[in-house]
């Protein structure tokens, strides 16, 4: 079976918001988890990889954006664990110091325009529908096998929280943390942030993987304009954090909800005394796509 070391800490966050409501805010370092193959990513491949190498299938074949972090874990985890690997990219051909790090590890790389790229079982069928290699991976590895690894994160936690925090893109790792708040009895309220504009069709995608209808809180307006996209806002609160606790963070995903945490405590949602613990989803290396923005 494959495994990865997990190391995964929880810090405390100090604040003055925090200390004036009285709250006791910690975050869960998933990107020290591996440097490239980072938060989530891993949580999501672990499961997904052992699948390919019970069905002897060698070749991962997945999906990203020129700047896909999921595309760069996917091929180190590859190269880690001995297996091929394909990345189809949409959008036009470019370099970027992700699509080299994803080249250095031996990941073959194939732009798409971004019709095709709609249909990514049409796209694996039609270049590898006769490599009985090869294994398909959906983009940013999202699957009920990922949601499974995700759900992994609530036994490593040092104690219960009132509220867990975590950025929202495909909702599979948020379906595998309400799944893990479940099984495990906690009564932990849960909060997913999506990262898109007009966020609320993330209810029915983090649905999909769900084991059993659970409420659960969803912030759509945090987004900053929608993915990927920035505001002054949001790099000067980037600048501050990360100033401020020597924490790493990006825009497109922690960021964001980290910022969501701050302004709900500023307006006085949480009951003091309460704990609140945020995912960080990694990510990091997306900062080199940004610099421009700071």
């Amino acid at each position: 079976m494959i495994n990865l070391q997990i190391y995964s800490p929880v810090q405390q966050i100090h604040n003055r918001v925090f200390t004036e409501q009285g709250l006791n805010v910690f975050i869960k370092r998933d990107d020290l988890i591996h440097p490239l193959i980072s938060g989530n990513k891993w949580r999501k491949l672990k499961y997904p990889l052992n699948k390919a190498r019970s069905l002897q299938k060698n070749h991962l074949v997945t999906f990203g954006g020129a700047y896909s972090n999921h595309l760069l874990a996917t091929a180190a985890a590859a190269a880690a664990f001995g297996f091929q690997a394909t990345g189809f990219v949409r959008g036009e051909e470019v370099s970027n110091t992700h699509l080299f790090l994803c080249r250095l590890h031996g990941m073959q790389l194939i732009f798409t325009d971004r019709e095709s790229y709609r249909d990514k079982r049409g796209l694996f069928n039609n270049y590898f529908g006769n490599n009985a290699d090869a294994f398909f991976i959906d983009e940013g590895g999202a699957s009920p096998e990922a949601a499974l690894g995700c759900s992994e994160l609530l036994a490593e936690l040092p104690q219960t929280y009132n509220h867990i925090f975590c950025a929202c893109g495909t909702g599979t790792t948020a379906a595998g943390i309400i799944n893990g708040i479940s099984a495990s009895g906690m009564a932990t309220q849960f909060h997913a942030v999506p990262v898109f504009k007009n966020g609320g069709f993330m209810e029915a995608e983090i649905d999909k993987y769900l084991l059993a209808p659970i409420p659960y809180h969803l912030h759509t307006q945090h987004h900053f304009g929608g993915y990927a996209k920035t505001t002054p806002q949001l790099i000067a609160f980037i600048k501050q954090f990360v100033a401020a606790t020597g924490i790493m963070i990006e825009p497109v995903y922690t960021g964001k909800m980290l910022h969501c945490i701050f302004d709900l405590a500023s307006a006085g949602y949480f009951k003091p005394g309460e704990s609140i613990l945020a995912i960080h989803t990694g990510g990091v290396l997306g900062l080199l796509g940004m610099t421009d923005k700071f």
